[in-house]
């Protein structure tokens, strides 16, 4: 699945470095739900973890055919973590 960054999106990453977020989009075990971005645009998170085991949730919105954006990325918090090892148990 193609994704693409904006600038502003690539700018705006704190903590989080790009190869980390393609790293993450690219495993195999990986979490997608829906959200809704701080200003009510549906969105579709991923949850998963890096190649290093560095858990993240990265945020993504489909732009045509099957290229979708990049539009935010960063860690997980612990309430999150523990969400996300449950579901990760299951599979």
């Amino acid at each position: 699945m193609p994704y693409e960054w904006d600038d502003w999106a690539l700018a705006a990453l704190a903590g989080v470095e790009p190869y980390e977020v393609q790293q993450l989009l690219d495993a195999k075990r990986r979490w997608p739900r829906r959200a809704t971005s701080a200003t009510g645009v549906p969105v579709l998170t991923v949850w998963g973890r890096t190649a290093a085991g560095r858990p993240l949730i990265v945020a993504v919105y489909h732009v045509a055919g099957i290229t979708w954006k990049i539009i935010g990325a960063r860690a997980m918090t612990d309430g999150e973590l523990i969400e996300f090892s449950r579901w990760e148990e299951t599979r």
